[in-house]
This record gives C-alpha cells, sequence and structure tokens, in this order.
C-alpha cells in the first residue's frame, strides 16, 4: 500500500497481514482522486473515512492536504494500525474512532464535505448506506458521499446519484448532497 500524492507521495505503508481488510487498490485510488481533485479543493476539507480498515483512503486524504480526516472502524487491531501510522507519518490531522459505522451514523450529527465508505462487499446492509448517510444529514450542501462496492449493486436510480466510476474490478458510486439542503 503506498500513498499516491502530496506531502509523503511515494510512502509505502505496511499494515500487519491478519487485518481483516480489502484495501482499495492503488488504480482505483488514483483515479477516484483524480475524480475528487478535479471537483474539490483539497486544502480545508472536513472528510469522513468509514470503514476505514488500512487508513489507505484517509492516508491519501492527508497526504494531499485536507483539513481533517476521521477514520471509523470496528475492528481494534485496523483503529490500532491506522492510529500508529498516522503518529508516524505526523498526521495531525487525522482522528481515528473505533466504533460500529452504522451506530455512529444514526448518532453522529457533525457535517462533512466528503463521505468515503468502502464496507465490507458481502456487508447485507451496504445497499442502506447513501439512504443513512442522507438521512441524517451528515453533509455540507454540495458535499459528496462516496461508496465503494462490487459491480452486483446499481445505484443509478438514487435520487441523490451522480456518477458511477470503474476501475478495474472496483466500483465506486458518487452522490451528492443537494446545494439548497437547510445548515
Amino acid at each position: 500500500m503506498r500513498i499516491i500524492r502530496g506531502s509523503h507521495k511515494g510512502k509505502i505503508l505496511r499494515p500487519p497481514a491478519n487485518l481483516p481488510v480489502r484495501p482499495t487498490t492503488d488504480m482505483a485510488k488514483e483515479g477516484i482522486f483524480n475524480v475528487i481533485e478535479h471537483n474539490w479543493e483539497m486544502e480545508g476539507l472536513n472528510v469522513l473515512d468509514l470503514f476505514a480498515g488500512t487508513g489507505n483512503i484517509s492516508f491519501e486524504f492527508c497526504s494531499r492536504g485536507v483539513g481533517h480526516v476521521t477514520a471509523i472502524d470496528q475492528n481494534p487491531r485496523c483503529a490500532e494500525w491506522v492510529q500508529q501510522a498516522a503518529q508516524k507519518l505526523g498526521f495531525s490531522n487525522l482522528t481515528v474512532i473505533r466504533h460500529d459505522v452504522f451506530v455512529f451514523l444514526n448518532t453522529h450529527t457533525q457535517r462533512y464535505d466528503i463521505i468515503f465508505a468502502d464496507p465490507p462487499f458481502d456487508l447485507a446492509s451496504l445497499p442502506t448506506l447513501p439512504d443513512l448517510v442522507f438521512s441524517h444529514c451528515l453533509l455540507h450542501p454540495g458535499g459528496w458521499f462516496i461508496l465503494e462496492h462490487p459491480e452486483a449493486y446499481n445505484f443509478a436510480s438514487h435520487p441523490r446519484f451522480v456518477a458511477h466510476k470503474i476501475y478495474g474490478r472496483v466500483h465506486f458510486t458518487l452522490f451528492a448532497e443537494l446545494e439548497s439542503a437547510s445548515e
């Protein structure tokens, strides 16, 4: 796993082999971050990384200069690894919270510019994530929810659907909060 761009470009990270994760491939990560950077000024963004796993996505956002990343993962080994790696990398703009993502989303009230979710692909409640994010108003107006998911899911009919991107075998669906959402 490597950081592709930013202040830590090229940095190789070696998470423990026993973590129960499926990290986003470098090709897919580079593709989705090209989309993000084409549409967003990274500096100052407030990002939520759900199912953070190895911290792959969180570290990429931090390296590219976002204001703050909150990384959520239920697995204690994942949360500990991300916390330790963030400290070694000097990412003071990353907060790691060990918590169940669904409980967190149902009780959290802070808003974000971008929410990224890379849930386990066999997670039965994966298709509920977009509605959960939007029903709790967790994005600023115009904010994005990016969901990494297997090919079997199609969210094109969702009212907040923006785009579907495919990089190799990796699928991302982008959703957006309405610009007129109440603050």
